[in-house]
């Protein structure tokens, strides 16, 4: 009897043995590295949905021995939905853990100095990054805003002006609160407690510095301008005359074709520094590190106007006299060469 039982014993062993290596050689690279495959995983997905689909791309030799792979390790409730890019040299122990630990494939995407919220929008909704609607309704949730922690005036009703433009990594498939923290984030890596501490010292709240920047940025892209670009604002601020800034009127214009017109000088909102005098009520853009530090250190001087000359530069003028012969020269002479 006690033979018998060896037997069985060693008949149940051999067969578990058997069994191990059966398993094992299903969990074995296909060995075809050259073969990339990108694999889209939807919220939800099972282990077995999962390994179906990683087998029906060849990515590896069995689906049950990877479902038996994975609650063994307890992961079977652990996936992270998102992108992955796989290749079938890859074991199926390392395609679980990238899937367990959600190292999801990651776009590069660069947000430009003076791009809108709405434009940033475009740009991440071409990309695929982002829902462009669900994107600005997050931009101007209030209750969402409060997370952020920004640490301005309770007024502020849009994140336009604080999504800091920089080069980010972002993956496909996140929520665009995440993408919006992060720009935020980066925004307040950049000002540091000096600047609002140097705003204070020109009567400036840290909005109304950001809201200045944008303007600044909006005016020009030469470094070299900037401060003086700011020196005029700020002589104007001082002595309370009205901006006159083409940019913050194009971002009160529901359409802009590109053509400012004398009648959208005219327009309502206070957003038209043509009108309204001192700052508008918030950023138009999102400015760089440089604009703002522009807002905060202005370039002393007289120069209360300037105007471009069509080849990205302005001329400065201390009077309107000057200011007029300048326009004269550069604006005027253009609209006749172009007509």
């Amino acid at each position: 009897m006690l033979k018998k039982s060896l037997i069985i014993v060693s008949c149940f062993l051999l067969l578990g043995i058997g069994c191990g290596f059966a398993v094992l050689s299903q969990l074995q690279p296909i060995g075809n590295t050259s073969q990339v495959t990108v694999l889209d995983i939807a919220e939800g997905a099972s282990l077995s949905e999962v390994a179906e689909r990683l087998r029906r791309q060849s990515l590896i030799k069995s689906d049950w021995a990877f479902v038996w792979m994975g609650r063994l390790a307890g992961s079977d409730r652990r996936i992270i939905p998102g992108e992955y890019e796989f290749h079938g040299g890859m074991d199926p122990s390392t395609i679980l853990e990238k899937l367990v630990k959600g190292e999801v494939i990651q776009y590069t995407v660069t947000v430009p100095e003076g791009f809108s919220v709405s434009q940033i929008a475009d740009l991440l909704h071409e990309e695929r990054l982002a829902d462009r609607e669900e994107f600005l309704q997050c931009i101007r949730d209030p209750v969402f805003i409060q997370t952020l922690s920004l640490s301005v005036e309770n007024r502020v009703e849009t994140l336009e002006g604080y999504l800091f433009p920089d080069t980010y990594q972002f993956a496909r498939h996140v929520k665009p609160e995440r993408l919006i923290a992060a720009m935020v984030s980066r925004f307040k890596q950049t000002v540091t407690e000096e600047d609002r501490q140097r705003a204070a010292e020109l009567g400036l709240s840290m909005h109304q510095a950001v809201t200045l920047a944008s303007v600044i940025e909006k005016e020009t892209a030469r470094p070299d301008e900037r401060t003086l670009i700011s020196g005029v604002f700020h002589n104007r601020l001082r002595k309370k005359i009205p901006l006159q800034s083409d940019p913050t009127v194009i971002y009160a214009l529901n359409a802009f074709d590109g053509n400012l017109r004398k009648k959208d000088l005219s327009i309502e909102s206070p957003y038209n520094t043509y009108r309204v005098v001192g700052l508008p009520p918030g950023p138009i853009a999102n400015p760089g590190s440089a604009a703002i530090h522009a807002a905060l250190y202005p370039e002393p001087s007289e120069y209360l106007y300037f105007v471009s000359r069509n080849d990205g530069s302005h001329e400065f003028s201390t009077t309107l006299a000057e200011h007029n012969r300048a326009v004269r020269k550069y604006q005027l002479r253009q609209r006749r060469r172009s007509s």
